[in-house]
């Protein structure tokens, strides 16, 4: 099977981009040049995974029509999470960010650009800093002629599947996680869920480096199966495009952080912003922009624009694995499970 591989060159390349071209925000596609602004404005930057871009231009819209953001004007920057994270790190301006994943925010934390309580205090407190939650879906093409239905069906012949490079994006990383903890939730035992998730990764065609990029490649025609958060597959469903969306019967709690910069927590604006995503009117843009709010209220009032509800009983968590730092070593770490089985599959960095 011919692989179509999307790697970043290397880590190295990205953490040491000339200071010159950090500066003028010229990293990650988005120019970050700001024009002569009125005296009293307040510039925030906005760093953000691929698929948080729609989102952020209505949450943005909606924020500037409240009196705490009529002089606040925005600069983003969105693409493949890590990525987002070491360039953040390289010293791309960054006031409020969001990432797929708390390993990028702890990233910021160990070069001291965010604060390390930074889950513990401010706007999002009460959600321990995530600002919204989501799931992995299965998606197909229209019809579902594969019958998929399950994980299972991941790893049946002629399946074709496009999922994100696991170097450079958190959305890759909770699909390829919950395709091995799917197995062990079923009373499987190690081995078997390796040899299963093995299965799974030796379907895997393409491996673009963000959600996004991901879906995107699949509407051009790669593959026959397209793993992806659920909030891009029902907006892609909500624009009319030609897919299936499928949701297996275990799943993973996807949990967004998002917080402020060291520069973030003195600029005025972007401290009314932050606290505006985690707000009841946040909460209900995030909702429909199919990103599921944290808020329970808000949750529970936007219910109905998720077509299903997972029962706790059915979701792995990270908490339930023993948190990140375990995740990361168990299976994203050189020698960690993922790890090789994208080496044994022809993917390595």
């Amino acid at each position: 099977m011919r692989r179509t591989h999307y790697r970043r060159l290397t880590r190295l390349a990205t953490l040491c981009l000339p200071a010159a071209l950090v500066a003028s925000g010229v990293v990650g596609g988005t120019s970050l040049a700001a024009a002569a602004l009125p005296q009293g404005t307040d510039t925030v930057n906005v760093i953000g995974y691929s698929i948080v871009a729609n989102a952020y231009t209505a949450l943005e819209s909606a924020f500037q029509a409240t009196p705490a953001g009529r002089n606040v004007v925005f600069n983003n920057s969105f693409g493949a999470s890590t990525t987002q994270a070491d360039n953040v790190v390289a010293g791309q301006p960054a006031d409020v960010v969001n990432f797929s994943q708390t390993p990028d925010m702890q990233l910021l934390v160990d070069n001291g650009i965010v604060s390390s309580k930074w889950a513990v205090t401010g706007a999002g407190k009460a959600e321990k800093g995530m600002v919204t939650d989501s799931y992995v879906v299965e998606v197909t093409r229209p019809g579902n002629p594969l019958g998929i239905n399950s994980w299972a069906s991941l790893a049946k012949t002629g399946v074709q599947t496009v999922t994100p490079d696991p170097i450079s994006s958190g959305s890759a990383r909770w699909n390829l996680l919950e395709v091995y903890e799917s197995q062990i939730r079923r009373g499987k035992t190690p081995a078997q869920a390796y040899a299963f998730t093995n299965s799974v990764v030796h379907n895997v065609v393409a491996e673009p480096s963000s959600g996004s990029k991901a879906l995107t490649a699949f509407l051009a025609g790669t593959g026959n199966v397209l793993l992806a958060y659920e909030a891009d597959a029902l907006a892609a469903g909500a624009a009319a495009k030609p897919i299936n969306v499928v949701y297996p019967a275990q799943n993973i709690l996807i949990q967004m952080p998002a917080a402020l910069t060291a520069t973030g927590a003195v600029n005025k604006g972007a401290k009314a912003f932050f606290a505006y995503l985690f707000s009841p009117a946040g909460q209900n843009v995030w909702a429909h922009n199919y990103f599921r709010p944290t808020l329970p209220l808000v949750a529970k009032s936007t219910a109905r624009l998720f077509p299903h509800a997972y029962p706790a009983k059915t979701l792995t968590t990270i908490m339930s694995l023993n948190g990140w730092p375990e995740v990361i070593n168990r299976f994203f770490s050189p020698s960690g499970i993922i790890t090789r089985i994208e080496a044994a599959n022809g993917y390595t960095s």
